[in-house]
């Protein structure tokens, strides 16, 4: 059984169900309806929104759902926020592949050149920057299926204890792909989550069978940034 400590991911069954993920689900249903986003508002060939709470206010009952606000508190305390929402929506049409990678960037409010933070780059109107490695080992990701995910339909891919390296290089993360580590499919039922470090080397594949594979990203930070940094709360 992985553990987001010692794994840097874990995976949680029935984390969220009840009401609160057939109120949730109903509204993201409404919003495609509405808006046709799996022409691919994320840009290119991938489908999902970014700034999620704004877009979809009630997707933000994921953040005050004593569940999940749980497992993250067992992890970043009691003081922990939501710095980022975004929902991914792979379907039939927008089958895309994610190679194997970290997690480097977060989104902030405003760029202000700290020594340590950088490169920048803006995405969907929002200032994103890598910051150093501290800060990324002090936050952690809860994603969320809002449709079941089986091995067919191309879950995420995790390889344990990538987390620990810090950023990786190029060759860094060669080497752990190299190393022997086998990657976890993280496979669950609707409500299911993912637990998981920022740092933490992960992938998808194109499903076998395309499906509708709906996943809320959530990324909690509990402390501020340095040198008048502002997080760009969700």
């Amino acid at each position: 059984m992985l553990d987001v400590t010692t794994d840097g991911c874990e995976i949680v069954d029935g984390l969220v169900g009840g009401e609160v993920l057939r109120a949730v689900t109903r509204a993201v249903d409404a919003a495609a309806k509405e808006t046709g986003w799996a022409m691919g508002t994320m840009g290119g060939r991938r489908a999902g929104v970014r700034d999620l709470f704004r877009a979809i206010p009630e997707t933000a009952a994921l953040a005050r759902d004593e569940g999940v606000r749980g497992v993250v508190e067992r992890v970043l305390g009691s003081g922990a926020f939501v710095v980022r929402a975004i929902l991914f929506d792979k379907t039939p049409e927008s089958n895309w592949a994610v190679p194997w990678h970290q997690d480097t960037t977060i989104a902030v409010r405003e760029r202000v050149d700290v020594p340590g933070f950088g490169p920048w780059s803006v995405k969907s109107g929002i200032v994103h920057v890598q910051p150093p490695a501290e800060v990324l080992e002090r936050m952690v990701t809860v994603r969320i299926n809002i449709d079941p995910c089986g091995p067919e339909n191309a879950p995420l891919l995790v390889l344990p204890g990538s987390h620990r390296d810090g950023i990786l290089s190029e060759e860094g993360v060669r080497r752990w792909l190299s190393s022997g580590v086998e990657p976890v499919a993280c496979t669950g039922g609707a409500g299911a989550a993912v637990l998981m470090r920022p740092l933490t080397l992960h992938a998808s594949g194109r499903a076998e069978e395309p499906g509708r594979r709906r996943v809320v990203h959530l990324e909690w930070a509990a402390g501020e940034l340095p040198g008048g940094l502002e997080w760009a709360k969700a």
